[in-house]
């Protein structure tokens, strides 16, 4: 006869945990916080941000330690090299130099963030209403979409430019969405491609099947999911608004003088470069070519840590 199971109050604690059981159970890090440890990881894209936040500081401290104002002229150092004073020389009506250069690092940092936060907004939202909806829907706005991106980028932002500014030159705001008119299909493909792929995943079927909207579905479990590309796309849409803001303003369709922007800047240099006022042209072209190098490097360093290949 087999012996009854004795039932005694010790079986009813719970068993000890063993250190090996608790090295088990032990909760792995994040997947933000190793997305941002291998970002610092990163030395490159580190010093990118390095530079971003340097010339964020520069552009607001600078005038303060300066105590010049952009636009105000002396005409007893009209070109005079940089020295302790003017640290960056000044140009042919007398105006420092580094304080200009201040100002226009913020108004293309301001252009480059406006243009990329509104190309963020119109894309994500675009994208993810033809992702989640039919496919007849969805074929008729991709067509919207294919068609507005076959317009060059370039050529759409200098008519736009030419066809709202005024006698004074294109305004800040009217660049933006000059940017903006082709410059949200990039973000409109990419969320769209995102959301077709994670809108058959387990949990988005789930979801669906206990009677969740497509819009409730879109914003509680797809975007956040899309969150790391859209990160990386919006990085890179930041440089690229403002090399063409410096483009435009280079061929005096964007912001005019004395506005500071880098653009202008560079422009002016170029009129009036020569073996001894080099500098005009020389510190506005390093400066944008320091941004562009920063937002490029963070973006490749962002794209390489979102990666879910990469991750130990």
């Amino acid at each position: 006869m087999q012996e009854q199971l004795k039932i005694t109050p010790e079986s009813f604690r719970p068993a000890k945990k063993s250190k090996d059981n608790e090295k088990i159970t032990r909760p792995t890090i994040g997947y933000w916080s190793d997305v941002f440890r291998r970002l610092r990881q990163n030395k490159l894209a580190m010093l990118g941000l390095f530079i971003i936040i340097i010339l964020l500081i520069m552009s607001f401290v600078g005038p303060i330690l300066t105590k010049l104002d952009y636009a105000e002229q002396n005409f007893l150092k009209i070109n005079t090299l940089p020295d302790n004073e003017n640290w960056f020389g000044t140009d042919e009506l007398g105006r420092d130099l580094f304080t200009r250069i201040c100002y226009g690092i913020r108004y293309s940092l301001l252009i480059g963030i406006l243009a990329a936060l509104l190309d963020f907004i119109i894309g994500v939202s675009y994208g993810g209403i033809a992702g989640m909806a039919s496919h007849r829907v969805d074929s008729i706005m991709m067509r919207i979409a294919e068609i507005v991106y076959s317009i060059p980028y370039m050529l759409i932002v200098i008519l736009i430019s030419v066809t709202f500014s005024s006698q004074q030159g294109a305004s800040l705001l009217t660049l933006v969405i000059a940017m903006s008119i082709t410059g949200w299909v990039p973000m409109a493909l990419l969320v769209r491609g995102q959301v077709l792929q994670l809108k058959q995943t387990e949990y988005a079927l789930a979801s669906r099947s206990l009677g969740a909207s497509p819009s409730y579905i879109l914003k509680k479990h797809i975007l956040p999911n899309t969150l790391g590309p859209i990160l990386v796309n919006l990085t890179l849409t930041i440089p690229r608004a403002i090399f063409s803001e410096a483009t435009l303003s280079f061929l005096s369709l964007g912001l005019q003088p004395p506005q500071p922007s880098l653009g202008v800047l560079a422009n002016d240099g170029l009129a009036v470069m020569g073996i001894d006022l080099y500098y005009q042209i020389f510190f506005p072209a390093l400066i944008i070519s320091l941004i562009m190098f920063a937002f490029n490097v963070l973006g490749d360093g962002l794209r390489d840590a979102l990666d879910p290949r990469l991750r130990k």
